[in-house]
């Protein structure tokens, strides 16, 4: 199987949650609150199917370039 543009090629959940892990880090490093950050991830050029992994791990907020997109996610 050859790599894509779009093909995932790391498990998302572990992804994710490394990022989290990063957020949080930085904002104990500058005195932040983790919540005053917002995570937004980039679903474009991937299928609903592809963010379902994600959405499961608790990612809510998705960034598009289209709305037309966006809906169909």
């Amino acid at each position: 199987m050859t790599s894509g543009a779009n093909e995932v090629t790391a498990p998302l959940p572990s992804g994710l949650a490394a990022v989290e892990q990063e957020i949080a880090r930085a904002c104990r490093d500058f005195g932040r609150d983790r919540a005053s950050v917002t995570l937004i991830a980039v679903s474009k050029t991937f299928g609903a199917d592809a963010i379902v992994p994600v959405i499961a791990n608790g990612q809510r907020v998705f960034g598009e370039n289209r709305v037309q997109e966006a809906k169909a996610k």
